[in-house]
């Protein structure tokens, strides 16, 4: 992937794969919410679009994956069923081809591709480079960069028990992409906004 910094010179290459969560339980909404219609197409057909042009490795996951199977991408179910959050990441670290993952959830169809070059450059010296939103206990694991290494702090959360996604952050280097810099790059928040409900 090739970086534009801010001046619109070359900076730095990364690779980088990209994992689509293309609908989890979505008690909420009642319905598998990556096939919902927004503007004409499905919501994970949002993230598709605007994520392609970043590398070649780009998969989804879903535990239904015949409803997935005709975007043309690889589609892959959760390695441990029933895990949640926690098992999506651990799900996407496992399938991705490259050192650094970018996880993307399909209910946040808005994607500011200055703040996903800045979060890449980020990544050089963090595991986990995490959006912390409004308020500093925030924070948004599906739209956030991990490296390899997080997989067997994710690994061990599991096994001790634990399902939020954010329970072995005190295992790795996490890098926050705070507020402030958020609205620099996106002033009305459009890229955070999450759609969960009818």
């Amino acid at each position: 992937m090739r970086i534009i910094n801010r001046n619109d010179h070359p900076a730095s290459k990364h690779e980088v794969s990209i994992a689509i969560q293309a609908g989890g339980m979505s008690t909420r909404m009642g319905t598998d919410k990556g096939l919902l219609p927004l503007g004409g197409k499905p919501l994970v057909q949002w993230i598709i679009d605007q994520t392609q042009s970043m590398g070649e490795d780009v998969f989804m996951i879903s535990n239904q994956p015949e409803n997935y199977a005709h975007f043309g991408l690889p589609v892959y179910s959760d390695v441990l069923p029933g895990i949640g959050a926690l098992g999506g990441l651990l799900t996407a670290l496992t399938y991705a081809r490259n050192e650094l993952v970018f996880v993307f959830a399909c209910d946040m169809p808005f994607i500011n591709r200055r703040i996903m070059e800045t979060m890449l450059e980020m990544a050089a010296e963090a595991d986990v480079v995490i959006p912390r939103l409004h308020d500093p206990k925030e924070l948004e694991p599906f739209r956030a960069v991990y490296r390899k290494t997080c997989l067997a702090p994710i690994e061990a959360a599991i096994h001790n028990g634990l399902r939020r996604a954010i329970s072995f952050h005190d295992q790795v280097r996490v890098h926050y992409f705070d507020w402030d810099k958020i609205q620099e790059l996106d002033p009305l928040g459009t890229s955070f906004f999450n759609i969960n409900t009818p």
